[in-house]
C-alpha cells in the first residue's frame, strides 16, 4: 500500500524534549513563541488529518495550485499523477495511456487509489481520478474535496498552449470539448466545495481562494442568522442560541416577530466569478450561487444539486428555465412564468419543499401556513404536492387567500392544487388580513406549544417572509443580466436597470440582493398599481396606511398595504439596527404609520425610484404591446412596463421583470384586447385566447389545472383568527393522527 504521512523526513522528537524545547522558548522569547504556536495552531485546525483534495479537470492548475497551497500550510504535497501513478507503474502516465487504452487505464488508476494513503496532505489529483468511483470514495473518507471550477474555453486554450494533445477518453470519434463536459458530471458528483476559477487569474489567487473556502467548509458557525428586530446588545447575551439556515427555513419567522438574515451578510462575487458563469446553463449558475448562501454544513453540495435538478429540471416548459426576451428600444422581459404554475413563485417554491423536507428534524410532523395574493397559493401546494410520499405523510400545507380578492382562474388554480397534503381556504376578507394573521399565529407561543404537545406537529412559513424563499430570487436577477452579456448586448461591468411590480417587497428585494453581490444594477425600479403604498413610501419616505382601504386591481398579486419583505431591506440600510426597526414597525401597528430620517430616506433612494400604474393606464399597456409585437403582457408585467416607459432614461438596458402568464387574468387580458365578448367559464377564456395564435403561447399548466375536476371545491372561512385556529387544528387532526 503507497502511504503518505509527511512528504520529507522530520527529526524524531520525544514528548519530554518537545516540552523542554517549548518553554526555554516561552521563558527567552514569549512573543515569538506566540506567533509560532498562533502559526501552528491555525494551520493544525485548518488541515488536520484531513486531506485537501484537489480536483478538477486537465489544465485547471490543481498541481500549481497544490504547491503553493501546501507552501501556506507547511504541509505536505502529493501529486497523484507523478508521485503515486508513475511511482507505481515504472512509466509516465501517457506511455500508460498509450499501452492499455481508455478503459483499462482508467481502472488501473482506480486500483492505485484504492492502495493509497495519507493524512494531513494536500492532495493533486489527475483529471479522470473522479471517473473511478471507488478510488473516489476511498479519497473522501479522509478528505475535503476541492472543485476548481475552471470555464470549458479557457480549459481548452490552456491545453492547447500546453500541447496536450490526448487526454483519457479522446478519440478521432470524440472532440476535447466534448469529453470535458461529460466529465463535468462527475466532478459535481464528488466536491465538497467549489472554487470559481476565471481565465486570467493567478495561481496565488486561486490558492488563497481554495484556503478561504476550506475556511469556511469547517466554520459553520460564522454563517449565522438574526432577526431584523434583536438589538446588537440582545445578540452579544444571546451567542449560545445561534440560528443557521436550517433553523431559520423550519421556523420561518423570528420569535419576536421580525424576519430573519444572515448576520454577516450575503456573499459576494467578484467580477471574474461572474463572468466565469456567462456560459453556464440556468441550473447551473444556480447551483453556484445557492452554494455560496448556504452552508455546506446545512445542505452538502451534492444534495444541493439533486435539489436544484428536481426543482428547474423537468417543470419549467422552457429549456432556458427563466429567458431574456428583448421587448422593444431598450427594454427587455425577463419571463418568469415557465413554471408549474405560471408565476415566479414557482423559482421559489418548486425548491423551497425540497429544502424544508432536508432541514427538518424527522421526529416531528410540520404544517407549513402561507397567506397569498393569488399566485403564491397555487405555487405552494403545487410544488409540496411535489414531495416523495414519504415526505408528504410528514408535511403539509395550508393555504389561505382573500376569498374574493383573486382572479378567477387563479382561484381555478389553487383549488385544482389541492392535494393529499396540500389544502386552499378562502378567507372572507383581503391579503393582509391573511398575512397579518399567519405572523400572529407564529407570534402565538401558548398556541404553537399546544399544537406542538397535543398533537406532535409544529408550524412553519412558505411566504416571502421564509429567507430561502428569497434566495431563487436572487439565482433568476443575477442570471437575467449574465443572459444580456451572453447574448453581447451588453459588456461585463456595464449596468442595468431593472423594474418590477411589487407588493410585498420580496421580489425587487431579491434584486437589492443581487446588485449587493456583485451584480452591476443600477436602479431598481419599484411598479405599483393602485395600492401604491410602497411608491409613495419610495418618494417620500413616509409609510402611512392611515384611512387607506384596499383596492382590488386587475393585478391581484401586488394588490397589497402591509409590504412584510420590506422590514429585510429597512434593516439593511439602517446598518442592522433592531431597535430602530422595532420602532418603526410597532408605530406601524399602533398608530397606522411611520418615517424614515432624512439620511435612511436618502440611502433608500440611491437604489430605487418608484411609481405607480391605474387600471386604464395597464390596459392600454397590454392593447399597445399587443398591437405592435404581437406578444401579450400579463396584468402585473403591463404595470412595470407603464412605469418603466415613465422612469427610465434610456441610457442603459431596462429588464421589466414578467412575473406571472397572461392567461392567469384572462377576463382583462380579453377586455385589453378588446374583445367585447367575454364566456365568463375560465376553459373558454384561455382556448377563446389560444385562437389568437399570441406570444408566448397558452399556458399548458394552467389548461391541466383547469381540465381536473377531482378536489373541485374548498372551504370559506371567516376573517376570525379562532376560526382559522380552529381550521388549522381539523387539518392537523384529519393528516397527521
Amino acid at each position: 500500500m503507497f502511504h503518505v504521512v509527511q512528504y520529507r523526513p522530520l527529526r524524531l522528537i520525544t514528548q519530554t524534549s518537545l516540552s523542554s524545547m517549548c518553554l526555554k522558548l516561552v521563558l527567552s522569547r514569549p512573543a515569538a513563541f506566540a506567533q509560532i504556536w498562533k502559526s501552528w495552531f491555525s494551520r493544525h485546525s485548518l488541515v488536520g488529518n484531513k486531506n485537501i483534495i484537489l480536483m478538477g479537470p486537465p489544465g485547471a492548475g490543481k498541481t500549481t495550485i497544490g504547491r503553493i497551497v501546501g507552501q501556506k500550510l507547511d504541509c505536505p504535497v502529493i501529486d497523484i499523477d507523478d508521485d503515486v501513478l508513475e511511482t507505481t507503474w515504472n512509466m509516465s502516465v501517457s506511455e500508460k495511456l498509450q499501452d492499455v487504452g481508455n478503459e483499462q487505464f482508467l481502472e488501473e488508476e482506480g486500483k492505485a487509489l484504492l492502495k493509497f494513503s495519507a493524512s494531513g496532505s494536500v492532495i493533486s489529483l489527475t483529471g479522470s481520478n473522479p471517473m473511478h468511483a471507488a478510488g473516489m470514495q476511498h479519497m473522501k473518507k479522509n478528505g475535503i474535496v476541492v472543485y476548481l471550477d475552471v470555464p470549458t474555453a479557457v480549459i481548452m486554450s490552456r491545453l492547447k498552449s500546453m500541447k496536450v494533445d490526448r487526454i483519457v477518453g479522446q478519440s478521432p470519434d470524440i472532440s476535447l470539448k466534448d469529453i470535458l463536459q461529460f466529465r463535468k458530471q462527475f466532478y459535481k458528483r464528488w466536491y465538497d466545495i467549489r472554487v470559481l476559477c476565471g481565465g486570467d487569474i493567478a495561481p496565488e489567487v486561486v490558492a488563497e481562494k481554495v484556503l478561504d473556502a476550506v475556511k469556511r467548509y469547517q466554520n459553520s458557525e460564522l454563517e449565522t442568522f438574526i432577526s431584523t428586530r434583536s438589538s446588537r446588545s440582545g445578540r452579544s447575551m444571546e451567542k449560545g442560541c445561534h440560528k443557521y439556515f436550517s433553523d431559520v427555513v423550519t421556523e420561518g419567522l423570528a420569535p419576536d416577530g421580525g424576519l430573519f438574515v444572515p448576520e454577516r451578510g450575503l456573499p459576494k462575487f467578484t467580477a471574474g466569478e461572474w463572468q466565469s458563469l456567462i456560459e453556464a446553463t440556468y441550473i447551473e449558475r444556480a447551483q453556484v450561487i445557492l452554494e455560496r448562501c448556504i452552508h455546506p454544513a446545512d445542505i452538502p453540495a451534492s444534495k444541493l444539486a439533486e435539489i436544484i435538478g428536481t426543482a428547474y429540471g423537468e417543470n419549467f416548459t422552457c429549456s432556458k428555465i427563466a429567458p431574456v426576451r428583448h421587448l422593444a428600444g431598450n427594454q427587455f422581459l425577463l419571463e418568469l412564468f415557465h413554471g408549474p404554475t405560471a408565476s415566479f413563485k414557482d423559482f421559489a417554491l418548486q425548491m423551497v419543499p425540497h429544502v424544508f423536507a432536508y432541514c427538518i428534524p424527522r421526529s416531528c410532523n410540520y404544517l407549513v401556513l402561507v397567506a397569498t395574493s393569488g399566485d403564491t397559493g397555487s405555487a405552494v401546494l403545487d410544488g409540496f404536492s411535489r414531495l416523495h410520499d414519504t415526505d408528504k405523510q410528514r408535511i403539509a400545507v395550508m393555504n389561505f387567500f382573500p376569498e374574493d380578492g383573486v382572479s378567477p382562474i387563479q382561484k381555478s388554480q389553487m383549488i385544482g392544487c389541492q392535494k393529499e397534503n396540500a389544502w386552499s381556504i378562502g378567507v372572507k376578507s383581503d391579503f393582509d388580513f391573511c398575512q397579518t394573521a399567519i405572523k400572529q399565529i407564529f407570534t402565538n407561543s401558548d398556541y404553537t406549544g399546544f399544537l406542538t404537545v397535543e398533537y406532535g406537529t409544529a408550524l412553519a412559513a412558505a411566504n416571502s417572509i421564509n429567507w430561502a424563499r428569497l434566495l431563487p430570487q436572487i439565482v433568476y436577477h443575477s442570471s437575467a443580466y449574465l443572459d444580456l452579456v451572453h447574448q453581447d448586448i451588453i459588456p461585463f461591468g456595464s449596468p442595468v436597470d431593472v423594474c418590477i411590480p411589487t407588493g410585498n417587497f420580496g421580489n425587487i428585494l431579491a434584486a437589492l440582493y443581487a446588485k449587493m453581490m456583485g451584480i452591476p444594477i443600477r436602479k431598481c425600479i419599484c411598479a405599483s398599481n393602485e395600492n401604491n403604498v410602497l411608491t409613495q413610501f419610495i418618494r417620500t419616505g413616509v409609510y402611512d396606511l392611515r384611512g387607506r382601504k384596499l383596492i382590488p386591481t386587475f393585478s391581484p398579486a401586488v394588490d397589497i398595504l402591509k409590504s412584510s419583505n420590506l422590514e429585510r431591506y429597512l434593516h439593511l440600510i439602517a446598518n442592522e439596527d433592531g431597535q430602530l426597526v422595532t420602532q418603526l414597525y410597532n408605530q406601524l401597528e399602533n398608530q397606522g404609520h411611520f418615517q424614515l430620517r432624512k439620511d435612511l430616506l436618502e440611502k433608500l433612494q440611491q437604489d430605487l425610484v418608484a411609481g405607480w400604474c391605474s387600471e386604464e393606464d395597464c390596459l392600454a399597456a397590454i392593447h399597445s404591446v399587443y398591437s405592435t409585437t404581437g406578444y401579450i403582457l400579463d396584468t402585473h408585467t403591463a404595470v412595470a412596463k407603464v412605469v418603466a416607459d415613465r422612469l427610465q432614461d434610456r441610457t442603459c438596458p431596462i429588464i421589466i421583470s414578467s412575473t406571472a402568464h397572461y392567461s392567469k387574468f384572462a377576463p382583462a387580458i380579453l377586455r385589453a384586447l378588446r374583445i367585447a365578448e367575454i364566456n365568463q367559464n375560465p376553459l373558454s377564456q384561455l382556448h377563446l385566447l389560444s385562437s389568437y395564435s399570441p406570444l408566448p403561447p397558452v399556458h399548458w399548466g394552467l389548461l391541466e389545472s383547469l381540465k381536473k375536476k377531482e378536489n373541485d371545491d374548498h372551504q370559506v372561512c371567516a376573517a376570525d383568527m379562532s376560526v382559522l385556529m380552529s381550521h388549522i387544528e381539523t387539518l392537523i387532526q384529519n393528516h397527521f393522527m
